[in-house]
């Protein structure tokens, strides 16, 4: 199995080095294994987690949500436990995404009225 060094696994994901260090940190990643040197070598599933955190947190997710689902994802919590958790986050994005669009609906209104 490849490893990636951090600034590789950086690049792969498209966040920083910081960030990497904190995901680590928050426990939504790793923990992450060490050289013999004491670098932090990355794997392809860690590339896929960091991947899958970094889109939650795009998505809106904070650090203790990310953290729930952490949780639930590695623990012995039933399917029906995780798909409960995920159903209720997308209702919340979903409620989010809703109030976007009515925004942006007014926005819309203003500059055509103001055209």
């Amino acid at each position: 199995m490849a490893t990636l060094t951090p600034a590789a696994a950086a690049e792969r994901t498209g966040v920083s080095i910081d960030t990497l260090r904190y995901y680590e940190r928050e426990g939504l990643i790793g923990p992450i294994p060490r050289s013999v040197g004491g670098h932090r070598q990355y794997s392809d599933d860690d590339v896929f987690w960091i991947g899958l955190v970094t889109c939650l947190r795009e998505a809106g997710l904070g650090i203790a949500d990310l953290r729930g689902f952490v949780a639930v994802l590695r623990s012995e919590h039933s399917p029906q436990d995780r798909v409960a958790f995920l159903r209720d986050r997308h209702a919340a994005l979903e409620q989010r995404a809703s109030a976007l669009r009515r925004a942006m609906e007014v926005l819309e209104e203003k500059i055509d009225y103001y055209s």
